[in-house]
């Protein structure tokens, strides 16, 4: 059984370095001319599909704007989740789960193991509650081949006020996160399968990544203000593992399959040129 890493690691290889998210949010569908419901969802996120999973490495659909249509939303991202995979694509569930015991077990089942209608190749997780209660998703990943991105540095104005804070051990609670991912990652070949989501717009923290020979998904590229130039400053010698990742960027050039497709090659074009 191929590891995440290793999947993630060929597919990138093959078709470039980049994540495209799936987030059908209500501004996005009115700017695509569909109503904010069921049938909006489904025709939004299979034109996505259909325009960019056959090209790009990593699709990213956020769970939550399929979630608020209940159940019937979340028959749609199941859909979405199985043609993303047909059409070659891994695809990246952003759920931010984050729990202990049984409940992170079960969000882990939910997600990660392939009995499920959910399961997809990674997800998203918070460590909030301390990096061991992520246990069971890592464990979950680790037997099914599956992927996990733990937030460390994030972008939102928030997030410095907890993940800069120091511990008794004169480390930030973000730096405590990196080098416990890194232990695990330790040894993984070509890359290890525990990620983290680190913001492309945060610059300079000061923080340390280069052990952790793992994906760093880098969100807020594009309409939030990131730009491929600022991913050096933020990752430096760990630039070679980063996976951006752009959402409305391409998402606001649709419903044009050609148009969302011209989108993507512009932004892989500047990544490509920025990773070197």
């Amino acid at each position: 059984m191929e590891t995440f890493g290793e999947r993630l690691h060929a597919a990138v290889a093959e078709r470039g370095p980049l994540c495209v998210g799936i987030d059908p949010h209500a501004a996005l569908l009115s700017r695509w001319g569909l109503p904010d419901d069921v049938s909006g969802l489904e025709r939004f996120a299979r034109t996505v599909v259909e325009a960019v999973a056959d090209r790009v490495a990593v699709l990213k659909p956020q769970s939550a704007f399929f979630e608020r249509f209940g159940s019937r939303g979340v028959a749609v991202l199941e859909s979405t989740i199985r043609q993303s995979k047909e059409a070659g694509a891994l695809v990246l569930l952003d759920v931010k789960r984050g729990d202990i015991g049984s409940t992170m077990a079960a969000y882990a089942d939910a997600y990660l193991n392939p009995a499920s209608t959910l399961c997809s190749d990674a997800i998203t997780v918070s460590p909030y509650l301390g990096v061991g209660s992520l246990a069971p998703a890592f464990e979950s990943a680790a037997a099914h081949g599956g992927g996990v991105f733990v937030l460390a540095l994030t972008s939102n104005p928030e997030g410095p006020a907890v993940q800069h804070a120091v511990g008794a051990g004169g480390r930030t609670v973000a730096q405590t996160v990196i080098d416990e991912i890194s232990q695990v990652n330790a040894g993984a070949r070509p890359l290890g399968s525990l990620g983290l989501v680190v913001g492309a717009t945060i610059g300079e923290t000061g923080h340390d990544l280069s052990a952790v020979n793992g994906p760093l998904l880098a969100p807020g590229l594009g309409a939030q203000g990131g730009t491929p130039d600022d991913l050096r400053a933020v990752f430096g010698e760990s630039l070679h593992n980063v996976l951006p990742s752009y959402s409305r960027e391409v998402l606001s050039a649709g419903p044009s399959i050609a148009d969302l497709r011209a989108a993507t090659e512009r932004v892989l074009d500047g990544v490509r040129t920025a990773l070197g």
